[in-house]
C-alpha cells in the first residue's frame, strides 16, 4: 500500500511539474518585457506571440508550412533510419568493413550540417528533396551507432543456442537480435527524432520557398518578431511529439521486459 500511494504521489507531481514550469517560464517573460520596456520586435510578450499564432492558424500561413516541414521531417527521419539499419547490420557483422567505412563516417558528422546544408540546396535545389536529404544526414550517425552497439550486445551463447537449433539468419535477427537490441535501438531512435527537426529547418533556413524556417525568415525580416517566436514554438512541438512517438512505442515494444 505505501509504494502504490509513494507512486501515486510521484505521478501527481510529475503531471503538476510541467504546467507549472510553462507558467513561471511565461510570468517570467511577461515580467522581463515589462520591466525593461522592450519593444515588440525585440521581445514580444506571451499575449501578443499567442495573437499572433491566432492570426497565423486562421489564414492558413502556420498549418501549410508546418505540413510542409513535418512532410521533409517524417521522409528525412525514414530515409535515415532505413539507411542506418541495412547498413549498422552489415557492420555490426563485419569488423573489416567498419573499419573501411568508419573514417568516412566519422568525417561526415565532424563538418557542421550548416556548412553542408548550402551545398545541398545548390546541388539538389530549394526544393523538398535538399531538406529530406539534410534531414536524412543529421539523423543517420546516432541510429547507426546505436544499431551497431545494439546488435554487437546479443550475448554469444543466446547465438551459439540459434545456431544449434538451425536458425537462418533471417530469425536470428527476427527472434534474437531485434528483440535484444530494441532497448538501445529505440534510443537512438530518440536521438535521431529530435535532430531530425533540426535538419529540416536547418536547410529551410538555407534555402526554401515553404516550411517553418521559411516562416522564421519571413518574420525576421519583417521585424515581425512573434511570428518567429511562432515558427520556433511549433517546431518546439513538433519535436516534443516525435519524441513522445518515440516513449510510447518504447513502452509498448518493451513491455515484455518489464513482464
Amino acid at each position: 500500500m505505501e509504494n502504490s500511494s509513494n507512486k501515486a504521489s510521484t505521478m501527481n507531481v510529475r503531471r503538476l511539474s510541467v504546467p507549472l514550469t510553462i507558467a513561471i517560464f511565461l510570468l517570467a517573460w511577461q515580467a522581463a518585457v515589462l520591466i525593461f520596456r522592450l519593444p515588440a520586435f525585440i521581445l514580444p510578450t506571451p499575449i501578443q506571440v499567442a495573437d499572433r499564432f491566432v492570426r497565423a492558424l486562421s489564414d492558413g500561413s502556420l498549418l501549410r508550412h508546418t505540413a510542409a516541414t513535418l512532410a521533409e521531417i517524417l521522409s528525412g527521419l525514414t530515409a535515415g533510419i532505413l539507411f542506418a539499419a541495412v547498413l549498422g547490420y552489415f557492420l555490426s557483422r563485419s569488423t573489416l568493413l567498419e573499419n573501411i567505412l568508419q573514417p568516412f563516417l566519422v568525417a561526415s558528422q565532424a563538418v557542421p550540417t550548416v556548412a553542408i546544408a548550402p551545398l545541398f540546396v545548390i546541388w539538389f535545389g530549394p526544393g523538398i528533396f535538399s531538406k529530406i536529404l539534410i534531414c536524412a544526414l543529421i539523423v543517420f550517425f546516432p541510429v547507426l551507432v546505436n544499431i551497431i552497439v545494439g546488435l554487437r550486445a546479443v550475448p554469444a551463447n543466446l547465438r551459439d543456442l540459434m545456431r544449434s537449433m538451425q536458425a537462418d539468419r533471417w530469425q536470428t535477427l527476427r527472434l534474437l537480435e531485434l528483440p535484444t537490441a530494441l532497448p538501445v535501438l529505440l534510443g537512438g531512435l530518440r536521438i535521431g527524432a529530435t535532430l531530425s527537426v533540426i535538419g529540416a529547418v536547418v536547410g529551410e533556413l538555407v534555402g526554401a520557398n515553404r516550411g517553418l524556417g521559411f516562416l522564421i525568415n519571413v518574420g525576421r525580416g519583417q521585424y515581425d518578431t512573434a511570428l518567429v517566436f511562432v515558427g520556433v514554438f511549433t517546431l518546439v512541438a513538433l519535436a516534443l511529439s516525435l519524441y513522445g512517438i518515440v516513449l510510447f512505442l518504447e513502452k509498448h515494444l518493451l513491455r515484455w521486459q518489464e513482464e
